[in-house]
């Protein structure tokens, strides 16, 4: 799976075995004791590491003729050049030496800026993991290799487009066996939680946020009554192997020899493409809706001559500023994000509503707008998670200090009065995670959006004017400049971060 920035290494079911060829596979000497590096260790063919800015993969001896092979067939190199499959480099031997890799296989992969997890993920984006995973799978076939593992946590998006990292994940296949063992973990993984989403409205996000390892077929049939078990797509997905679980033993898990080459590549072939029409089956519904779904056009309390005064403002900062990284908190749709990246920033933009989320990336893809789109609720952020809660950066950890601009558009708010954070407390977090600048618009007492979510209790939040709030930031921002919004009781701040914080 993908460790903390970026670090892709193999989810296979396998765990990792003990040294071979006298490398400790637990371990890694580093030529000095002061880097700080994050490892890899579920895969048994190799092991990555941040080691500084770099990403390193460590190939097991056993585990490198193959490698280069699948590095260097046709398949591996249009992927490479098309960004679909993460470029990897071997290093020289001396400065792999140098680096404290003596006498081992070290490849450099490309960074990819921003790594986010399938718990941050809207469905759109999962669904589209799984068809960058077949069409891998499928041009590996054709090269002679197999895929030994098949997990969301072998891809990052790069803005809106999935790339797969674990290049150990390919292996060479024995041109005779017609099996892929993988094909269980593709279905828990995705297949499964797509399922989930389209008939329960069960998020793939908080699937993964609770197990690595998928739905298991057992859990969704007990979710479906008679009528679904009976009926495609349950039947195949849910239910059969749910029987054959029950009756499984050791043998149904070997590999199944044909008599021929020929043969063995059809039935994958056909496998494959099997794969791919479940999948398409569960494509998340393009016209899903939410409480926040459209809420700019219908629901909002905007007209359109206060909107374009907001679009004007956002759109001065992005000027000023000459913002390259931008946070996006509270995105909805993504109508600011998309103003952004128009303007040449790569940006995060997250939010708690998973169908406004799917929505924009679904949009920044289309339009091929460098847009992350993400399911993350800033006042419940994505934790560390794994072994020792070290497997997976937690999202605070990898966004701190990542962006030079941080907007909170008609989102702070939500987070002083729903989520009952305390100001000092939310300008602190956005202190942290803005190197320069912010954008943050004020909403006073007595907007009625405001006290629709006071629910009665104006009397708790009556302090919160807009002269607290100047106070409040003055603490760690300078005002570059503001605006009130023609009649509303909302304002926007430009606030560039204080040299001493």
């Amino acid at each position: 799976m993908p460790q903390c920035w970026g670090v892709p290494s193999t989810s296979a079911d396998s765990s990792a075995v003990s040294g071979a060829a006298g490398i400790n596979r637990t371990s890694v000497k580093l030529a000095s004791p002061t880097e700080s590096v994050t490892r890899s260790f579920r895969d048994p063919a190799g092991a990555v590491l941040r080691h500084g800015s770099r990403i390193l993969r460590i190939v097991y001896p056993e585990s490198v003729t193959d490698l280069e092979a699948f590095l260097a067939t046709g398949g591996a190199r249009q992927a490479m050049e098309a960004g679909k499959l993460v470029r990897s480099v071997r290093l020289p031997a001396a400065e792999s030496a140098d680096l404290g890799f003596d006498q081992q296989c070290v490849y450099e992969h490309e960074r990819v800026s921003f790594a986010s997890y399938p718990a941050e993920w809207p469905p759109e984006m999962l669904h589209a993991a799984g068809e960058l995973t077949l069409e891998l799978f499928g041009r590996a076939l054709e090269d002679g290799f197999g895929l030994k593992d098949a997990t969301p946590y072998n891809v990052l998006f790069r803005g809106p487009h999935p790339i797969f990292v674990d290049v150990l994940s390919f292996e060479r296949r024995d041109s005779l066996d017609a099996t892929w063992m993988a094909y269980g973990q593709f279905a828990r993984t995705f297949l499964l939680p797509l399922a989930a989403w389209r008939y329960f409205g069960f998020q793939p996000a908080s699937t993964f946020a609770g197990q690595r390892d998928g739905l298991e077929p057992e859990t969704v049939y007990r979710w479906a009554g008679l009528r679904r078990r009976l009926t495609p797509p349950f039947l195949g997905l849910v239910t059969v192997p749910k029987w054959l679980t029950s009756r499984a033993s050791a043998g149904m898990y070997r590999p199944r020899r044909c008599s021929s080459a020929e043969q063995a590549q059809f039935i994958l072939k056909r496998l494959v493409a099997g794969c791919g029409r479940q999948l398409r089956g569960l494509r998340p519904r393009a016209n899903a809706v939410s409480a926040w779904s459209d809420y700019l056009d219908h629901k909002s309390l905007y007209s359109p001559a206060q909107l374009a005064q907001k679009e004007a403002f956002v759109l001065d900062a992005l000027e000023l500023t000459k913002a390259r990284k931008v946070l996006d908190v509270g995105a909805n749709e993504g109508r600011f994000s998309m103003l952004a990246a128009r303007h040449g920033a790569s940006v995060v933009a997250i939010d708690t509503d998973p169908v406004v989320v799917g929505k924009l990336w679904t949009q920044a893809a289309q339009e091929d707008l460098n847009i992350l789109p993400l399911v993350v609720d800033l006042t419940r952020p994505t934790p560390a998670v794994g072994w020792r809660n070290q497997e997976c950066e937690s999202f605070l950890d990898r966004a701190r200090g990542k962006f030079d601009l941080v907007m909170l558009l008609a989102v702070m708010h939500h987070l002083l009065v729903t989520e009952r954070v305390p100001l000092d407390d939310v300008l602190s977090l956005v202190c942290d995670l803005t190197t320069d600048h912010a954008l943050i618009e004020f909403v006073a007492p007595e907007d009625p959006m405001f006290q629709r979510i006071v629910r009665g209790r104006e009397r708790l939040y009556s302090h919160l004017t807009f002269g607290a709030f100047e106070a409040a930031a003055a603490q760690r921002f300078e005002l570059v400049k503001s605006q009130k919004l023609d009649g509303l009781n909302r304002c926007l701040y430009l606030l560039r971060r204080r040299a001493s914080n």
